[in-house]
């Protein structure tokens, strides 16, 4: 006999058990029964009375593997396909990246995420200018995009501690003789 496992049945008088449902008789919609554990079967007990039985549902894990590859893969195209129509230099940054990084996928989903945080302008001002760098990682693309983001401070008076630090300029005496002439055409009455 195998182990032995209390377990409720929902309104439609089914049992949940390891993500597989089995059904038991109506009239026990909302009772607990006791589940006989087999490796090929479940049996079902209500006040010592086997009520239903069942053969067991395994899943096999490799009927569910193609699907779960061929969404991986269509997730896969839809961040490239963003990634390369972020501007017209993604294409080559992206060659660059698959050359010198070993996950290159890796790298566009963090750019991609940036791009969440910052919006599409500034991230593809990013990359280009990483690309103009040939910087190619998402790190690099992160702290272009971090350094533009962060407030500047203010710049403060500049205070000059030492007599050193002084500029000492020697300018001329200007020549204020021009103002002193009684002939410039400012001093002289209108003519009518």
């Amino acid at each position: 006999m195998g182990p032995l496992r209390s377990l409720p049945v929902n309104s439609r008088f089914r049992v949940t058990f390891e993500t597989h449902r089995y059904s038991t008789p109506v009239h026990l919609a909302g009772a607990i029964v006791l589940a006989k554990i087999y490796p090929d079967r479940l049996a079902f007990y209500h006040q010592d009375q086997c009520v239903a039985e069942h053969a067991r549902s395994y899943e096999h894990p490799d009927h569910a593997r193609p699907l779960l590859e061929q969404r991986l893969k269509a997730r896969d195209q839809h961040l490239l396909h963003r990634f390369l129509s972020l501007c017209p230099q993604a294409p080559e940054y992206y060659e660059q990246l698959q050359q010198r990084r070993l996950n290159a996928r890796h790298h566009v989903q963090k750019i991609l995420a940036r791009l969440e945080i910052y919006g599409a302008d500034k991230a593809a001002r990013a990359l280009q200018d990483a690309h103009e760098h040939h910087a190619y990682s998402c790190e690099y693309v992160a702290n272009l995009l971090e350094q533009r983001t962060r407030p500047l401070p203010e710049p403060g008076a500049l205070h000059l501690t030492r007599a050193s630090d002084l500029l000492a300029l020697d300018l001329p005496q200007p020549d204020l003789s021009i103002y002193d002439r009684q002939d410039s055409p400012s001093t002289q009455p209108p003519t009518s």
